[in-house]
């Protein structure tokens, strides 16, 4: 997007996604998942980064926050996410369509899996996707073996005692027809981020940034200004 021409935009893939390593067992332990986050700052030599995380990208963040702090970062975006995991009061943000995939993305079986994938990426838009991105975002899914996708729902934590910790600004966006996460995990999980703003966008799904770009491009792009 336009926002490359004046700011250094880093994408990373997770642990277990894309090109990173994809490890049997080194989920679990929110401190890996920290670290993975200091070391890409000091690596790249940013300078107070703003860390902008979709969907389960949040909790990474927070684990970020949670073992290193807020004095190298300059804020955060956190776009469709949670901030617990592994409890009812964690899936009760979550919604019945997105619940009954969960099976199948543990799945061995390539056509279960590649199955409950497709319905994901159905639940994430707002409208059909043109046939050569559905493949490529499908490919990008079925790229993480199960074993890692079964590992990231099996972590069990919430950060209800450090929300009311944060102090460096965050910019929560959520779309309005979000399919996956419902609106309500920003009054039963963020409302406690006192530096909180709360972004939400009109007819744009669980990919408000794909749904309504240009909106959402702007909104970071002032966000990150007034920083």
């Amino acid at each position: 997007s336009y926002l490359a021409d004046d700011f250094r935009l880093v994408a990373m893939d997770l642990r277990g996604h894309g090109l990173s390593d994809k490890p049997r067992d080194a989920y679990c332990d929110s401190r890996l998942w920290a670290d993975d986050i200091h070391t890409t700052i000091e690596a790249l030599n940013l300078d107070h980064p703003v860390l902008v995380g979709w969907s389960y990208g949040p909790l990474v963040i927070l684990d970020y926050i949670r073992h290193y702090g807020e004095d190298e970062i300059g804020g955060a975006n956190f776009i469709g996410g949670v901030t617990k995991l592994g409890s009812d009061e964690a899936a009760s943000v979550l919604t019945a369509d997105f619940l009954s995939l969960i099976p199948g993305f543990f799945s061995t079986d390539a056509e279960e899996s590649l199955g409950a994938l497709d319905s994901l990426l159905r639940l994430c838009f707002t409208s059909e996707l043109a046939p050569e991105d559905r493949y490529l975002m499908l490919g990008f899914g079925a790229s993480v073996p199960p074993y890692v996708r079964q590992a990231l729902f099996s972590r069990s934590f919430d950060n209800d005692d450090l929300l009311p910790k944060i102090r460096k600004p965050v910019l929560i966006s959520h779309g309005a027809d979000d399919a996956v996460v419902k609106m309500t995990v920003i009054e039963r999980q963020m409302a406690s981020i006192e530096s909180a703003r709360v972004q939400i966008m009109a007819n744009a799904g669980h990919c408000c940034f794909w749904d309504d770009a240009a909106p959402y491009n702007q909104s970071l792009r002032e966000f990150v200004a007034a920083l």
